[in-house]
């Protein structure tokens, strides 16, 4: 009797003879190149130990699919190239919308354009001003209050003030200096119930400027006026003189008239007088009456 071994993997049977005993069948003759021991054969023990069957509710183990990963690579791409195509489009209309217009609403509600003229604006620019509003003078100043007008005087035209056109109606302003501050002008208001009165919170209204200006070695003989001062009398020489009035477009500058002549008379002692410590010596003022009488001459 030959050897008998157990199946491959398997445990032996201690109670079992191994071997086939004689007489026992060999069942079907099994064709060249068929398994031994294949599943299905009566007589045949699975041979060598063959792995069980798996379990009836398992599932088998899943391979990874390398044509499911570029497939989805392939959907992104796509869906990639359609959101970039749809950006394309999208900034092209954006671009070409900024050479238009915006719309905005205007103060009563109603939309305007604001890449064109709002109402009541023409589309061609905006003419220059006149030469003659624009003086071709590095001195002229922007005047901010009425006593800023005096400068007209020293030969400063004045950017903001009303355009002249003619003296007749015209509003006036008169400034003079004096024989010992011949460079400060000071005004001198007359006439406060004529038309070319303008009072000092109506300055931007003034196109005419007028000067009296000191007419050197015009001085007369001086009058003795005492006075009062501090309790010591005091000797002013109270001196009479003359200035020339001149009359000048406030914005330009320009000189449009004279006014002639007019007197600063020390007839009498005035009531109330300044004068200089050092000479003893106090100026008339120019004539209220005459400067009145020249200006309504000059504007009627």
């Amino acid at each position: 009797m030959s050897d008998s071994y157990p199946p491959y993997g398997g445990q032996p049977d201690p109670n079992a003879a191994w071997g086939m005993p004689p007489g026992s069948p060999v069942g079907q003759p099994m064709p060249p190149g068929s398994p031994i021991g294949q599943s299905g054969q009566p007589g045949y023990p699975s041979a060598f130990g063959a792995p069980p069957p798996p379990p009836p509710y398992g599932a088998p183990p899943q391979k990874s699919s390398k044509p499911g990963l570029w497939l989805g690579v392939g959907i992104g791409a796509a869906v990639m190239a359609v959101l970039v195509a749809c950006g394309g489009v999208i900034g092209f209309f954006a671009l070409s919308n900024d050479d238009e217009p915006s719309v905005a609403t205007g103060a009563t509600g109603s939309p305007t354009e604001s890449g064109g003229p709002s109402p009541g604006q023409s589309g061609a620019p905006s003419a220059a001003p006149p030469a003659a509003e624009q003086p071709n003078n590095n001195n002229a100043i922007t005047a901010r209050s009425s006593s800023d007008m005096s400068a007209v005087c020293e030969g400063s035209p004045i950017l903001n003030a009303a355009p002249y056109s003619t003296a007749k109606g015209a509003k006036v302003y008169t400034f003079a200096n004096s024989p010992e501050r011949q460079e400060s002008w000071t005004s001198k208001s007359v006439g406060f119930d004529k038309p070319y009165y303008a009072r000092t919170n109506d300055w931007a209204s003034v196109s005419i400027v007028g000067c009296l200006a000191f007419e050197v070695g015009s001085e007369g003989e001086a009058r003795k006026c005492e006075y009062d001062s501090s309790g010591k009398k005091v000797t002013v020489d109270y001196v009479s003189a003359r200035y020339t009035l001149t009359f000048y477009a406030a914005k330009t500058g320009e000189k449009i008239g004279d006014g002639g002549r007019i007197n600063a008379p020390a007839v009498r002692c005035p009531g109330f007088i300044s004068y200089n410590k050092e000479t003893m010596k106090a100026y008339a003022q120019p004539d209220s009456a005459a400067l009145e009488l020249a200006l309504e001459k000059y504007t009627s």
